[in-house]
């Protein structure tokens, strides 16, 4: 007898709603996650290769002192770097020697900057010539003949002293020069006394030229009509009261007439 056979159906039961959510959720915990490793990631190696080109363009300084400018230039371009001379001083090391430099050898520079050097002009020592008590123009001119210059040029108020006379020099007179220049103190005269203007509007005429005479100042009166005004009235004044007047300088007054 033939027995009917049904093999089992298996129950199919969908996942609850709160379940796929949490594997949703999961999913996208792990790609977010991934994502910032790889964003790390990336900074980092830009962080580097950054460091990497900043300090791949730096050099170290070499010692340019006791080097002929030429050799000196030669191993600066070498690293990138450039060379300006900023002085030039007797010494006693062959002429265009390097005699000092700036910044000093071993320090870190970035590629392009200057360094800046000192050369040597040989042994030659001269006498410096007596510059105090002659003008500026004639002080450079005997430089000049004695293969000098004027170096610094500094003024002071001297009130015995004519102006553009020279009253300091350095180095002194005679001293061997250690450079080609020499400074120089300057009297720019006696100083210039200056009032500040009164306030002369409103007064008599008479009192306000003995305020001027007072202070030693010129003046200049010009009279108009003036009906609104009394007579012999300061009606008006240049330069205005306040102002900043010099003791060679003149007022004007105008006066009621």
């Amino acid at each position: 007898m033939a027995l009917d056979f049904e093999a089992p159906v298996p129950h199919y039961e969908p996942p609850e709603p709160g379940s796929r959510f949490r594997q949703k959720l999961e999913s996208l915990g792990q790609t977010a996650l991934l994502v910032f490793i790889l964003a790390s990631a990336a900074f980092l190696s830009a962080i580097t290769a950054m460091r990497i080109a900043i300090h791949g363009r730096e050099v170290t300084m070499p010692n340019l002192v006791g080097k002929n400018v030429g050799e000196a230039n030669a191993m600066l371009r070498s690293r990138g770097l450039v060379l300006r001379v900023a002085d030039r001083v007797y010494s006693d090391v062959p002429i265009n020697v390097v005699v000092r430099q700036t910044p000093p050898a071993g320090l870190l520079m970035k590629v392009s900057q200057q360094a800046h050097v000192v050369l040597s002009l040989g042994q030659r020592q001269l006498e410096i010539p007596l510059l105090e008590g002659s003008s500026l123009r004639v002080s450079r001119i005997e430089l000049l003949r004695a293969g000098l210059q004027v170096g610094e040029v500094s003024e002071v108020t001297m009130p015995d002293k004519p102006v553009d006379t020279v009253v300091l020099q350095t180095p002194r007179p005679g001293a061997g020069a250690a450079t080609p220049r020499v400074d120089v103190l300057v009297s720019q005269g006696p100083r210039d006394m200056a009032y500040v203007m009164p306030h002369l509007v409103g007064l008599n005429e008479i009192d306000a030229q003995h305020r001027l005479d007072v202070a030693g100042l010129r003046r200049k009166v010009n009279y108009v009509a003036a009906p609104q005004w009394p007579h012999g009235t300061v009606v008006d004044q240049a330069p205005l009261a306040g102002a900043r007047l010099s003791a060679s300088g003149a007022v004007d007054l105008t006066v009621a007439n």
